[in-house]
């Protein structure tokens, strides 16, 4: 738990420079899912989510493009409803969470899209390796107050990456062809956030 919380601080403090000019709102873990969704067998989906996690975002209603995230992911509260599966997630053959505990994300670019739809791009670390991803984003409006008298907004969240690319390429060949596990990893995030 120290190295998750040491991992978010430092991921934090990229966002202290947009301080004056952006409002801060911390993730709710309480009202956000972080879920994946990954093929099986070339036949089915499986789907697991994320339970431990922390994140913020400085928001710049002003300036939308100045606007900046980050979160962290502790990787061994994975759960995919079968703990078998989920043990063999945590070991080497993935996630090497013994080696590797945590995943992080760091914005780098915010634009606007549409009505209330934004494309955030930034660097995702999965086991060790780096890449920059985009997320298709809805939400941020509006911004309701809660009934203990917190400032509060949502957003959604998806995108898809290749596990392969952050070196996750254990998997075995079926008789029939194919693989056990797919390449293409969708990610969907539901969050809640808080105002500071």
């Amino acid at each position: 738990m120290k190295n998750f919380t040491r991992v978010f601080v430092t991921t934090t403090l990229f966002l202290l420079p947009a301080l004056a000019s952006a409002s801060t709102w911390q993730i709710d873990p309480v009202h956000t899912n972080i879920q994946f969704m990954v093929r099986h067998l070339m036949i089915s989906n499986v789907k697991g989510v994320f339970h431990k996690f922390n994140g913020v975002f400085e928001i710049n209603d002003k300036d939308i493009t100045m606007t900046k995230a980050s979160a962290v992911i502790d990787v061994a509260s994975i759960d995919t409803g079968i703990e078998k599966r989920d043990e063999d997630l945590r070991s080497a053959n993935f996630f090497e969470v013994a080696k590797y505990p945590t995943m992080t994300f760091m914005s780098k670019k915010f634009i606007r899209v549409g009505a209330n739809k934004f494309k955030m791009t930034g660097d995702l670390t999965i086991h060790g390796i780096t890449r920059e991803v985009v997320l298709d984003m809805e939400g941020m409006e509006p911004v309701v107050k809660d009934p203990w008298g917190g400032m509060r907004r949502g957003a959604t969240l998806f995108t898809k990456i290749n596990r392969k690319d952050f070196g996750l390429t254990y998997n075995k060949v079926l008789e029939t062809g194919g693989v056990v596990v797919g390449d293409e990893v969708a990610i969907s995030i539901e969050v809640e956030m808080v105002k500071k």
